[in-house]
């Protein structure tokens, strides 16, 4: 049987984490063939409920589910684990900054940063949900001295899909006829959606949607669309955000099975006149299991240049906002 592979969650028994854990443990991240044991992390007020989750996991018998653990204690939760999703951080309250959230949300990282590199897998593969992701892992990627610092990534894919669920919609076609969708720069209003690279069922976008429609309703509905579900459920995005994680580590492990970009924020190489060492939303190709490349010297419009910039000065500014952290 193949030794199942580790997998630490943090935030846990939140939402995002209740609509996470149970689609991992069936196969839908790691594939239909890899055993897992999960590590559940919670903090002390909500271990409990951590609990209560894992009870329910044991109820529902998974076969590829190896062990459920449960803990409060970061340096446990994160003990030898091979993937490592940080789900969890503090949300953005009435009045608050976005400069604000960041310097709450520092030091959680910082920690936790440090107990993955002390605790996990050497090879651990990171992802970062919790927002404001990007420098959220910036910050936790500062403290690796051991995991490479090319493990660490956030997550832009929920951006990616919700562009491609606007664009099938728009174009009425399955959303797997939608290729090449591009997320550019910071998980944040300054992102960048691209379609000068994308397909719908192998045609050029701007031959199966107006231009006009790009330019405006859809590029602003991708930018938005957290505000909007917030306003409509009174509860940020859940169950497509734990999706978008699952699509992430099951692209970087198991590849796209095509030769398509995916958007990932990495470790910028200073590709793009990105700088270099910024978390950045940059088209990925997945080259083999846990390995990807940052896909170069693609053209880009004049837009998504002037644009470019706009993302690359928010996050910039961002890392001076925790320079004391990195």
């Amino acid at each position: 049987m193949t030794q199942p592979l580790r997998v630490a969650v943090t935030g846990a028994a939140g939402q995002i984490g209740y609509s996470l854990v149970f689609r991992i443990a069936s196969g839908e991240m790691l594939g239909p063939d890899q055993p897992v044991i999960l590590q559940l992390l919670e903090l002390p007020v909500a271990v409990d409920a951590a609990r209560g989750v894992a009870m329910e996991l044991t109820d529902c018998a998974f076969p590829l589910l190896a062990g459920v653990e449960v803990t409060s204690d970061p340096n446990e939760g994160f003990k030898d684990a091979d993937v490592v999703m940080l789900v969890g951080s503090k949300p953005r309250g009435p009045g608050m900054l976005r400069s604000d959230l960041i310097r709450e949300n520092g030091p959680i990282f910082v920690g936790q940063g440090k107990a993955i590199d002390a605790h996990a897998s050497a090879d651990a593969k990171v992802i970062v949900v919790g927002n404001p992701c990007n420098t959220n892992c910036l910050i936790a990627a500062a403290q690796a001295t051991r995991i490479p610092k090319k493990n660490f990534t956030a997550m832009t894919r929920l951006d990616q899909n919700r562009a491609v669920g606007q664009l099938s919609e728009k174009a009425q076609v399955a959303a797997a006829e939608i290729s090449n969708m591009l997320i550019w720069g910071n998980h944040s209003p300054t992102m960048v959606p691209d379609t000068n690279h994308a397909t719908i069922s192998g045609a050029s976008v701007g031959s199966a949607v107006d231009a006009g429609w790009l330019a405006d309703e859809f590029d602003g509905t991708v930018r938005t669309r957290g505000k909007a579900i917030i306003n409509a459920r009174g509860k940020s995005s859940a169950a497509s955000a734990a999706s978008a994680a699952i699509d992430h580590i099951h692209d970087w492990f198991l590849g796209t099975g095509d030769n398509s970009y995916v958007s990932m924020a990495v470790p910028s190489n200073g590709a793009y006149g990105v700088p270099e060492g910024l978390i950045f939303s940059f088209p990925c190709r997945v080259t083999g299991p846990w390995e990807y490349e940052i896909v170069e010297g693609l053209e880009l419009s004049a837009a998504v240049q002037e644009r470019l910039q706009a993302t690359i000065d928010e996050l910039v500014e961002e890392r001076a906002t925790v320079q004391e952290m990195l």
